[in-house]
């Protein structure tokens, strides 16, 4: 299994660190030991920065499509990628550390990906009861589609992988002590995939 991650999907996204909104879709990979299902985000043992990314999950049916949808974080080091994609070097450091993919529970999706853009979905993180980030996955501006489809021309995708398909704006450090929430629910408030938890 691989964690298929695409990057810079949310152009407000893109812009508030500084970077080109790119034309095509670029990912990276996780390995799949770094999934966290439960339990509390490790900040304090962590040795760097934990910033949030709020992100929908894909995982990829026998077909290669949409089988279920769940809310993830791709944590980041952020000062460990930036130090090391300005010696132009692989960031593997900054975001392929011990439970840095932290994903909430699947929910079966019948969907295809167009459809999980299409208007109906919403991301929402939560710290310390403050809105961190928030945003309609049809504000994409690569879209669940496009990800694919670049994806498939090229990588080894098999069934039971999963897609991130990106973070809006608002990202931001974690501290110890903090309370994350994480939802992907729809417009109507349906909760269909959660994660609530402390940081440690």
């Amino acid at each position: 299994m691989a964690l298929w991650c695409a990057i810079r999907t949310f152009a407000k996204h893109a812009a508030e660190l500084g970077n080109q909104q790119p034309t095509e879709p670029i990912f990276f990979v996780k390995p799949n030991n770094c999934i966290q299902r439960s339990g509390p985000i490790q900040v304090s043992s962590h040795p760097g920065t934990v910033h949030h990314e709020i992100e929908c999950v894909i995982r990829l049916g026998n077909n290669l499509q949409p089988e279920a949808i769940a809310v993830g974080l791709d944590l980041t080091d952020r000062e460990a990628q930036s130090e090391l994609r300005t010696e132009q070097l692989p960031w593997s450091k900054g975001k392929c550390f011990r439970g840095s993919a932290v994903i909430g529970n699947f929910a079966d999706y019948g969907g295809t990906f167009s459809d999980i853009s299409n208007g109906d979905l919403l991301l929402k993180l939560v710290v310390n009861g403050e809105i961190r980030q928030q945003a309609n996955l049809s504000l994409m501006s690569i879209s669940p589609q496009q990800q694919f489809d670049s994806l498939i021309t090229w990588a080894p995708v098999h069934a039971g992988d999963y897609l991130f398909t990106g973070t809006p704006s608002g990202v931001a450090e974690l501290f110890t002590g903090s309370h994350v929430i994480a939802t992907l629910e729809s417009t109507t408030g349906e909760i269909i995939s959660k994660i609530d938890t402390f940081c440690h």
